[in-house]
């Protein structure tokens, strides 16, 4: 709507701006940038990223290191206080403690529905995204984690990413010496697959 300024000085008005979209990385260890620093975590650079393709998004950095699917639950209302409004987009990535701890899936599972049930209830859009068990697991172990965050999607109408460390899995050079987190050159790994997702989904909401 024209002020009344703007019409009796037949100044155009102003457009607001679209704000800008606020992500939360709501996670483990590998969201939270685990033996990085601080500009080469995976939130710092998936903000980089998102604003070099166009889209002048605010990454948040949720991610507490050891966190199982349990804490982050108890955890979450706590943390969406703390971000001093509701986020546009929550990226929830968590399980990979439980299974590298050999949890019953069940109960992973149990606690990941909880949590997609609680930003649901707040009308967050979700963006889920998965972990693979490793092979010595065993057979069972392995079929019931891999196929918990397809049903958790469907269950819950959010959209998955299956795997959070895809393409950097299996590559020695893209993980740091403890053999578990990416390093810095597997974070842009990451952050340039999992770009194209996270740029339709801010453009959609």
């Amino acid at each position: 709507m024209l002020t009344l300024v703007a019409i009796l000085s037949g100044a155009p008005a102003a457009v607001a701006a679209a704000p800008a979209p606020l992500i939360w990385a709501f996670g483990d260890s590998l969201t939270a940038g685990y033996g990085l620093a601080p500009d080469q975590g995976f939130t710092a650079r998936l903000q980089a990223a998102l604003r070099d393709a166009g889209v002048p998004a605010t990454v948040r950095n949720g991610g507490v290191a050891g966190d199982t699917a349990a804490q982050g639950r108890a955890r979450l209302r706590w943390g969406l206080r703390g971000l001093g409004g509701a986020p546009d987009l929550v990226l929830v990535e968590l399980g990979a403690n439980d299974m590298l701890r050999g949890l019953p899936t069940a109960q992973t599972k149990a606690n990941l529905d909880m949590i997609l049930a609680e930003l649901h209830a707040r009308r967050i859009p979700v963006l889920l995204i998965g972990m693979r068990a490793a092979p010595n697991l065993g057979r069972d172990y392995v079929r019931a984690f891999d196929a918990m965050y397809p049903a958790l999607a469907k269950t819950h109408g959010v959209p998955l990413y299956p795997f959070f460390l895809d393409g950097v899995a299996g590559h020695p050079r893209l993980i740091q010496a403890d053999g578990l987190h990416p390093d810095a050159g597997g974070v842009d790994v990451i952050v340039r697959r999992l770009l194209p997702t996270l740029v339709r989904l801010t453009k959609r909401h």
